[in-house]
């Protein structure tokens, strides 16, 4: 099972109906690249070098920006969508909207697959992982212990 590393941090915004109140948050122990991406790909059997898996990831990473920019979706079977929303401003009147004066932002978004085989959807993502406390990876065994009982560091 996917082992998903958890931390746990306080609200400390005051403005917000939420303040005081903890919350989990994921922690990542590392961000790969494309390269190391490509690495951990050819290393799953494929009979593509890394070299080559690289090459090909990087013509996917143009080639979706360059869909995107036509206003065109993205759909990668069993993973999901990518697509762009606008951050606009509003306008009075629509002859009053303008593009310069409204739009403040363009992102790309995904929308995890939710085909049966493959099922990315939140729900289906959070039956498949394990979490771990981030607290959990920095106890310690007691001294005398068997080492099944641990202690957080100080």
């Amino acid at each position: 099972m996917a082992k998903i590393l958890y931390d746990v941090k306080k609200n400390m915004n005051t403005a917000s109906k939420s303040y005081g109140q903890w919350f989990g948050r994921t922690k990542s122990l590392e961000t790969l690249n494309t390269r190391r991406l490509a690495q951990h790909i050819a290393e799953h059997g494929s009979i593509y070098t890394p070299d080559v898996v690289y090459g090909v990831l990087e013509k996917f990473r143009s080639c979706l920006v360059e869909m995107l920019l036509e206003s065109k979706k993205v759909k990668i079977d069993g993973l999901g969508t990518f697509y762009t929303t606008l951050e606009s401003a509003g306008a009075v009147s629509k002859d009053k909207y303008n593009v310069q004066e409204h739009i403040k932002g363009l992102h790309i978004r995904f929308l995890p697959g939710q085909e049966q085989e493959a099922n990315l959807s939140s729900r289906q993502f959070l039956k498949k992982a394990e979490f771990i406390s981030i607290d959990a990876l920095n106890a310690k065994p007691k001294e005398g212990g068997d080492g099944g009982d641990v202690t957080p560091e100080p």
